[in-house]
């Protein structure tokens, strides 16, 4: 299994991206690894078991999650991971098959503490609240700090705010970029493969483009953008005219995979970056709001290929080495919180979850 894993893991290093997430069956059997490790691959099987399993409700993390519930509830000795380590791991998987082994564990004196700081940043708890809630008005004080966290947001506090001052560089498309110069529909197939699809962005020649695809018609500017994060910022996505065209998620998926940053613990996802346009199309605009990007409309013609800019999203302005370039106004003043919270769906979920919390605590 890790040889067939590690060749196909250089198959892609090939194409420039990561590995895809593991399997169900490639999960299982990187358990029974796990629980009788070769030497010297410890780290190696752990970091797999940590960052290349799916969360949430994949068949893969259904694996994942009962292995690490029987460790935490001691049913099984593991060397190499202990009862607080596997609910620890338990915590990272978002939501789903994780809840309700976290919430039993809040039971056990040994784990409860671990278990507690895991669900309070558990936003996925949908009908289980209800399980949390009982348990904290019979008394279990690890349940009842839970329900308190969630009813102070510390879900959304405990993130980062956005910054001040974003420093980006900037990528500029010139003309009207649509969704199928982004998620070209030819390559429909690979679009669940989030860093696969990306290849195809900007595949096709642009006249008047800065960059050229790397292989006309099917691979667009890729190492173009990885040149442009070796300035050392983020890059920023910059068009006359951005999103147009059909409502793909996969197009802001592509675009966020060259903007973004990482989402720890979830493989092959990103959240996050900037996105300035002239005009960026409302149901573009939407998905980036779900996937915690920040979207700006704003004159861009003054902008060029390369240029380091800094975004100051509080004060609506562009400059460029101290000097301003534009001034901006966001769309809504929620968006801030929307890219604080990782995203407009966790903000709706995460406001749910608090407002059931602060009616549970009167």
């Amino acid at each position: 299994m890790l040889n067939a894993y590690r060749a196909h893991v250089a198959e892609r290093a090939a194409l420039g991206i990561p590995p895809l997430p593991l399997d169900a069956k490639q999960t299982a059997e990187l358990i029974e690894l796990i629980k009788a490790p070769s030497a010297g691959d410890e780290a190696f099987l752990l970091d797999m078991l940590t960052h290349r399993v799916p969360p949430g409700v994949d068949d893969a993390a259904k694996v994942k999650a009962s292995f690490l519930a029987a460790v935490a509830h001691g049913d099984l000795a593991v060397a190499l991971v202990s009862k607080s380590k596997a609910t620890e791991l338990l915590g990272t998987m978002v939501g789903g098959y994780n809840v309700k082994p976290l919430i039993d564990l809040l039971d056990d004196a040994e784990v409860a503490a671990v278990a507690a700081a895991a669900l309070k940043k558990t936003l996925l708890m949908f009908d289980f609240f209800h399980d949390v809630e009982v348990k904290a008005k019979a008394g279990n004080a690890h349940a009842k700090e839970v329900i308190q966290s969630w009813a102070d947001a510390e879900w959304f506090t405990s993130r980062p705010e956005v910054p001040h001052t974003i420093t980006v560089t900037v990528f500029k498309v010139p003309g009207e970029t649509n969704t199928d110069d982004l998620s070209p529909a030819p390559d429909a197939w690979s679009r669940p493969d989030i860093p696969l699809h990306y290849l195809a962005m900007l595949k096709n020649t642009r006249e008047g483009a800065a960059f050229k695809p790397e292989e006309d018609g099917k691979r667009g500017p890729m190492q173009f953008i990885d040149d442009l994060k070796k300035k050392g910022h983020l890059v920023a996505y910059v068009g006359d005219v951005v999103g147009t065209g059909s409502s793909r998620k996969s197009a802001t998926n592509s675009v966020i995979w060259a903007t973004g940053q990482d989402i720890p613990f979830v493989p092959n996802k990103r959240f996050g970056g900037v996105t300035l346009g002239g005009k960026i199309a409302p149901i573009f605009f939407n998905t980036q709001e779900d996937s915690g990007a920040l979207p700006i409309e704003v004159d861009v013609t003054k902008l060029e290929m390369g240029d380091v800019i800094d975004v100051l999203p509080y004060e609506g302005k562009l400059l460029r080495n101290g000097e301003l370039v534009e001034k901006f106004a966001l769309k809504s003043d929620v968006l801030l919180d929307e890219v604080r919270a990782g995203g407009r769906i966790n903000l709706i979920i995460g406001r749910s979850l608090t407002a059931k919390a602060r009616e549970s605590l009167g």
